[in-house]
């Protein structure tokens, strides 16, 4: 196995210019998982910020109500410093075309999810700034981890550099949101953007999901009972995963038994196997030329009906059916997060 050449990049909070958004106005764009916890850490941490939404949505009431300045998106974009795309994905294009003439030269156009610039769905004026922070965790997770003095780590790159301070900038909207307490590592748009959706498809949800769900269904047709194989292949997980997220493979094995760590050495590679990697390959693959992307916007654009099937069959699947039963006796499963 080769690995990488290159010299890595870690930036903390002794490598921020403090002058670089002293006193700039930062607009957030969207006010979802990723758009509500930055804005509120950003205002935690003395930035002058604004979110805008549409007046009738939901995040309108939400921003309000969490204390923070709000205005319709071309307006909290008007005369801003820093303007950070936090809408999904599909919805970024027709946002920066409904916003781009109300920004003014020089400003800083943010993204925390490269897919847009990548893939040339939205071209930015010349005269902007573009700049990727991308915490590598969910936003509830962004927001809780910055309360409790600590940080979700970041990407930074850089796709445009008008005015020669571009870094400086995304680096200081980086320890704004804490990520510079976990910190901040450099990158590419396209690294992160690749690396980011093959992730999610090959391991963090399709494959991690898909693995839960065929095991699930080995041990219920082989006549043991849904509850018990519930608990062994969905609800232990977070236990294996937390051990992993906390000290990697050396962790796991030192806290599972002697017989999970013999099972886990020889028999783990034949379930995922030299097949696997292979289609793990394709799936990149299909990132790297666009086909992914390609296949996403289309299915967006005629009405999301496959993708819509697809997810009705997947929330509908007995596993889903004995977890919520099981769940509903583990209520602080759904204490409510700030």
């Amino acid at each position: 196995m080769k690995f990488g050449s290159k010299m890595m990049k870690l930036y903390s909070q002794k490598d921020v210019d403090k002058k670089a958004l002293r006193g700039a106005r930062i607009a957030v764009l969207g006010y979802g998982s990723q758009g509500r916890a930055h804005a509120l850490n950003l205002k935690d941490s003395g930035f002058d910020v604004v979110v805008g939404v549409r007046k009738a949505g939901a995040g309108w009431k939400k921003a309000k109500k969490d204390g923070l300045e709000v205005a319709e998106p071309a307006a909290a974009a008007r005369g801003a410093d820093l303007i950070a795309m936090l809408v999904p994905d599909l919805a970024q294009k027709a946002l920066y075309e409904s916003v781009e003439p109300a920004l003014k030269s020089g400003a800083t156009l943010l993204f925390a999810h490269g897919f847009n610039i990548h893939f040339g769905q939205i071209e930015p004026r010349q005269d902007l700034d573009v700049v990727l922070i991308a915490p590598k965790g969910p936003g509830d997770l962004v927001r809780r981890q910055y309360q409790q003095g600590r940080g979700v780590p970041c990407l930074i790159a850089v796709a445009q550099d008008a005015t020669g301070k571009a870094h400086a900038k995304a680096l200081s909207y980086a320890h704004g949101i804490g990520g510079t307490r976990g910190g901040v590592l450099e990158t590419t748009f396209a690294e992160e953007t690749e690396t980011d959706l093959f992730g999610e498809q090959a391991v963090l949800c399709g494959g991690a999901t898909e693995l839960v769900v065929k095991g699930f269904e080995t041990l219920v047709e082989a006549g043991y009972q849904p509850e018990v194989a519930y608990y062994e292949c969905l609800h232990e997980l977070k236990l294996i995963v937390d051990l992993l997220h906390e000290g990697g493979l050396r962790k796991m094995h030192q806290f599972i038994s002697e017989t999970a760590k013999y099972g886990d050495l020889t028999r783990g590679p034949r379930i995922v196997d030299d097949r696997v990697k292979n289609e793990m390959r394709k799936v990149l693959k299909e990132v790297q030329t666009g086909k992914f992307a390609r296949q996403w916007i289309e299915e967006n654009a005629t009405g999301r009906k496959g993708y819509e099937k697809l997810l009705e069959q997947d929330i509908e699947h007995p596993i889903e059916k004995v977890g919520a039963a099981l769940r509903a006796r583990m209520p602080w499963l759904n204490d409510k997060r700030a």
